[in-house]
């Protein structure tokens, strides 16, 4: 920074450095000064001729340490807040500095970070700290958009600071820093003790870490024991007028295959005779506006999204002041936001919006369909209805196409389906039935129809009557087997988290990539996204249940977020509820250190087993099929340091045979082989949020349908 403004000024305080700029340029773009800095610090003057100094912080400025700062010790119990000091820690120093001078000769003071816990303890922390006690004379700006017009309207009424937020958001920080902080040491010491010291493995768990690895675990284990039982279905196809009716048998599972036989030979070159047609209307009411959670559901569904992705694209968005605030729990659009505005704006971003806005304008009356979730602090997310200023990229593009759609959606009328049960009887006791349904009215459906699950519409049947022959074309059973539970996801544990209240709508997806970067729960190698708890993940959940099982129970997690809303709202003192949770995790660390060692061996044996299957998994990729002596394996190169898949004969000279991989992110044999060229088919997946199969064969005729890997 080269100088200072003159005083008196009012300091703005933001949570990021996209967010001051457009605060700074909604404030006074004609008198928008920049000052030099990283990040930069801007210079307003507004249109009451007040002047500001808009500075910004990188997230958090101040976090939690130990007062000890001794990582080999635990219990402890004493934290406090510091500078954070990471990779970032120059920067970090400079930014604290820069606003403590700031704040010398400012005469005011605006907390302008994002308007929720998080948000409020950045804020909090930085008017405390660095600006030397200044957050209770602070004035709170509260905004839902980043948009030039909602700024000032913020900053026209600007409110007191919400202390009963930055006490729970400052709690939960604490509560969850000192259950962290001390089960995770206690992990790592337990693994490091059990083996001498010769072993070192990065451990950590916390009261919501270990509930949620718990689903993870309990789902894998009722697949685990889960036994097969057979079955068999039934089938027919009839034909009536051209038109050929797929159909089953009324009973969904024959429990034997004697029965199923005789069914089969009673009903086999058997016309079917329409006894019944029954005809109903079903009407589907519109979708309800996204809040995070489903927002994030949605985005895994449709273009599978990992949670942390989906928000960190959201939070691009919002910065680019196209979308509302993603962090909310709300389903409900407040009338304030003006509906016809917003699609109005819409309207003119282009084609396909133009057409769906304009219909949606013609209506009497603009109601979205809401849901029941609120939050006092933001509605359920919605587009601006800005025009992107900037190229959006493909990832941006989809997220902001789904987030558009599902607001317009929301203002659709209900669609009406005719769904229809047709009963067939073949020789007087065999009941066949077979199901269409027929769209009478689109309606928000034609608005969301690029997001819409066609296979839940069906598909319509030929105009049929009671009474009806129709000619037996064929009858076929199907042996099938018992399924055991599905496994979750990233969407359906989010839900989880969710449904059992554990977590934030801002934690839970960064609880998740907890999980897979600690190698707990990894992806599956079948393509479907499926999540299945490591050995490491089981063994930490099995010992964890028998030594200190509150550590993953939900009950201990949700006791304590009922305590967190009560510092909220003003009925809990934030003091009580830390010394509280404090009393619950002694007993629980007295436990742990006298069952270290036993703890640790069983840790130790489970990193072991997933490590050796790990390096297996990922060096070995399957037989060479070029000599089919040696074995493909992962190679780096000596001179480019680069990754390629080569056969065990390379160095040898006997076998030549290489193909490129990705140079990013983790590399698993999915047991398959390429069905063109008989090379193995890796699975690739980066930072849990982009997975793909592919013939790992340059050569392979595959490749004209797919690119290469990156």
């Amino acid at each position: 920074m080269t100088s200072i403004p003159q005083s008196p000024y009012t300091l703005v305080v933001c949570e990021k450095p996209d967010a001051a700029r457009r605060i700074a340029h909604a404030l006074g773009n004609s008198s928008l000064k920049e000052i030099r800095g990283q990040p930069p610090v801007f210079s307003v003057t507004d249109r009451n001729n007040q002047q500001f100094v808009v500075c910004s912080a990188i997230g958090h400025l101040y976090g939690l340490v130990d007062a000890k700062r001794n990582r080999s010790v635990y219990p402890v119990f004493d934290v406090k807040w510091v500078p954070i000091v990471k990779k970032t820690a120059t920067r970090s120093q400079q930014l604290v500095k820069t606003i403590a001078l700031l704040s010398q000769k400012a005469t005011k003071f605006v907390h302008a970070c994002d308007y929720d816990q998080e948000g409020e303890v950045i804020g909090y922390n930085i008017l405390q700290y660095a600006c030397n006690n200044k957050y209770e004379n602070s004035l709170r700006a509260k905004f839902s958009t980043l948009t030039d017009e909602e700024i000032r309207k913020s900053f026209g009424n600007l409110l007191k600071p919400s202390k009963g937020l930055a006490e729970a958001g400052r709690s939960r920080h604490m509560i969850d820093f000192i259950y962290g902080v001390n089960l995770s040491r206690a992990l790592t010491q337990s693994f490091k003790v059990s083996n001498d010291g010769k072993r070192y493995c990065n451990l950590s768990i916390g009261r919501v870490q270990g509930p949620t690895l718990a689903f993870v675990v309990d789902r894998e284990t009722e697949i685990r024991k889960h036994v097969p039982e057979p079955y068999w279905t039934i089938s027919a196809e009839f034909e009536k007028d051209g038109h050929i009716i797929q159909a089953h048998y009324y009973q969904q599972k024959i429990g034997t295959l004697s029965q199923a036989t005789t069914i089969v030979n009673g009903c086999k070159d058997q016309d079917g005779r329409i006894t019944k047609i029954e005809k109903q209307k079903i009407t589907l009411k519109a979708p309800t506006p996204f809040n995070l959670g489903d927002l994030q559901k949605e985005a895994y569904r449709v273009f599978r999204f990992s949670p942390s992705y989906t928000l960190s694209i959201a939070e691009k968005l919002y910065i680019a002041a196209l979308i509302s605030y993603p962090r909310t729990s709300s389903q409900k659009l407040p009338i304030s936001i003006n509906y016809k505005k917003i699609i109005s704006g819409l309207s003119k971003i282009g084609y396909p919006y133009t057409n769906l806005a304009t219909t949606l304008l013609e209506k009497d009356h603009l109601t979205p369909n809401e849901g029941s979730k609120s939050d006092p602090a933001h509605p359920a997310i919605y587009p601006t209805g800005e025009k992107p200023k900037g190229k959006l990229d493909g990832v941006e593009l989809k997220l902001f196409d789904l987030i558009i759609r599902r607001f317009l959606a929301t203002f659709g009328d209900s669609s009406t389906s005719e769904h229809t049960t047709v009963t067939i009887l073949v020789k007087d006791e065999h009941i066949f039935k077979t199901d269409g349904r027929k769209m009478l009215y689109e309606g928000w459906m034609n608005i969301y129809k690029p997001y819409i699950n066609r296979s839940s519409i069906g598909t319509e049947l030929p105009e049929l009557h009671e009474v009806d022959i129709m000619r037996n074309v064929a009858v076929t059973m199907d042996k099938k087997f018992t399924q055991p539970p599905p496994r979750f996801n990233q969407a359906s544990l989010l839900e989880e988290m969710e449904k059992e209240q554990i977590g934030t709508k801002a934690t839970r997806s960064e609880i998740i990539s907890t999980l897979f970067k600690r190698n707990y729960i990894a992806s599956t190698t079948n393509g479907r996204g499926g999540i299945e708890a490591t050995e490491i993940g089981f063994q930490i959940i099995q010992s964890m249940r028998k030594y200190v099982p509150s550590i993953v129970s939900t009950d201990l997690t949700k006791s304590m977020e009922e305590q967190l809303e009560e510092i909220e709202s003003g009925k809990a003192g934030s003091t009580l509820v830390i010394e509280n949770a404090i009393d619950k995790l002694k007993g629980t660390m007295i436990t742990f250190k006298e069952k270290e060692i036993e703890i640790g061996r069983q840790i130790t044996d489970a990193v072991l087993i997933s490590q050796n299957k790990q390096q297996l998994q990922q060096t070995v990729l399957g037989t060479c099929p070029v000599c089919n002596k040696g074995v493909l394996k992962i190679i780096r190169s000596k001179v480019t340091k680069k990754r390629f898949a080569g056969c065990s004969n390379y160095f040898s000279g006997t076998c030549k045979a290489t193909a490129p991989l990705p140079q990013k992110g983790s590399i698993k044999t999915t047991g398959k082989m390429c069905a063109l060229c008989r090379w193995p088919v890796l699975r690739s997946s980066y930072a849990a949020k982009h997975s793909w199969e592919f013939c790992i064969n340059k050569q392979c005729p595959s490749k004209k349908q797919q690119p290469e890997p990156a």
